[in-house]
């Protein structure tokens, strides 16, 4: 298995992405928007066994934009339980978020990338006595989107993605591309192909697939922020998969949930005997077989980028919320913990599969919800 960001960062310490709402926009992912504070929570029945313990007053959270729909719900419900707390999330994005965090100006944060060794010593400055930790929280698919006429199918593989977004292959009527869909009628059509303008873990979990499973094909470093020459670029996952969906010859990359709008995805060329498609079931196949490589309480997750597994989707997503395992503001500890033990229990869990997320994994929970407990 391949650490996130081997290649990049000494440790892999997860970074908490903290959106919990219906479908996973992207941390690191980072479409910027509204704050997420739930709106009108008066429409929501309560979810069952919420303790709100003592949280009171606003809990300010910012970060990825992956989990933005899915921080969206998890708020719906959890407000219109716990009626003393405002939770206010932002979705600037994974870097962003991160930045806030080790600012001191918020209770956490999400993101789709795991804090880099530097940003672990820096957060040792807020959290009095502790670090930031990361808790993986939500997961889902990177779904690869495409506009091309008459295409309904479109086959794949990590070699060719690298070429299509490195602008070494530049027509959709491209040989490579044949080759891997011999009975799509490919058109004489440019590729358009399209990435984050901003920071993104979106970004960062693309690029390491493609530099795990085609290191031949793509010489880039992964990371947060885009390094390829050429393409287009746009903000957000919002911003990326709207130019898909209006461009005749467009593709890109973004969480499953903005593929819910009529936007045809790529099925994945693997290691195993069928191409394998972007769904949420496929997604958790592949992040059930993911280790904890975090150290103490941190629990960044080790990913395979190259499953042989049938049925494995190699390109997916975990979102952490990245939050003090010591030291956190007396005024905003019990919100904090009493949020994010809703987002991990069974009933904030069981909310992601219909909003185009994937929950995690029992064992990858149940430590979750422990080092949650024990947040001072």
């Amino acid at each position: 298995m391949k650490l996130q960001r081997k290649n990049r960062r000494a440790l892999a310490l997860g970074a908490l992405a903290v959106s919990g709402a219906l479908a996973l926009t992207a941390c690191g992912s980072d479409d910027t928007g509204g704050n997420g504070n739930g709106g009108d929570s008066s429409a929501a029945a309560p979810a069952g066994n919420i303790d709100c313990g003592d949280a009171k007053g606003q809990l300010q959270a910012s970060g990825s934009s992956a989990q933005k729909n899915a921080i969206d719900a998890w708020v719906k419900q959890y407000s219109a339980a716990c009626k003393d707390v405002q939770v206010n999330y932002n979705p600037t994005g994974s870097g962003a978020g991160i930045t806030a965090f080790l600012q001191g100006q918020t209770a956490f944060a999400g993101s789709d990338s795991a804090l880099e060794a530097e940003e672990i010593e820096q957060s040792k400055k807020i959290c009095k006595d502790g670090q930031g930790v990361d808790l993986p929280m939500v997961g889902g698919p990177i779904a690869v989107g495409y506009n091309v006429p008459g295409v309904d199918t479109l086959v794949l593989d990590a070699a060719t993605l690298a070429k299509i977004f490195d602008s070494k292959i530049t027509n959709w009527n491209d040989e490579a591309i044949a080759k891997l869909n011999p009975d799509a009628k490919l058109p004489d059509l440019k590729i358009q192909a399209f990435h984050r303008s901003d920071e993104s873990g979106t970004t960062d979990n693309f690029t390491t697939y493609l530099k795990e499973a085609a290191p031949k094909d793509w010489s880039y470093e992964p990371g947060k922020a885009w390094e390829a020459k050429g393409g287009q670029s746009a903000q957000g996952s919002s911003g990326v998969a709207q130019q898909v969906k209006q461009t005749s010859g467009a593709i890109s990359y973004f969480e499953l949930s903005y593929a819910s709008d009529g936007l045809k995805t790529v099925d994945i060329k693997t290691e195993a005997a069928e191409p394998v498609k972007a769904t949420i079931e496929n997604a958790t196949a592949a992040i059930g077989a993911a280790k904890v490589v975090g150290t103490g309480k941190d629990l960044a997750l080790e990913l395979d980028y190259t499953p042989s597994a049938a049925g494995a989707y190699p390109i997916v997503l975990v979102t952490y919320e990245i939050v003090c395992d010591k030291g956190n503001k007396a005024e905003t500890l019990p919100a904090t913990k009493s949020f994010l033990n809703y987002m991990a229990s069974e009933d904030g869990q069981a909310q992601l599969a219909d909003a185009g997320y994937a929950p995690m994994p029992e064992e990858i929970i149940t430590k979750v919800r422990e080092t949650i407990s024990s947040l001072a």
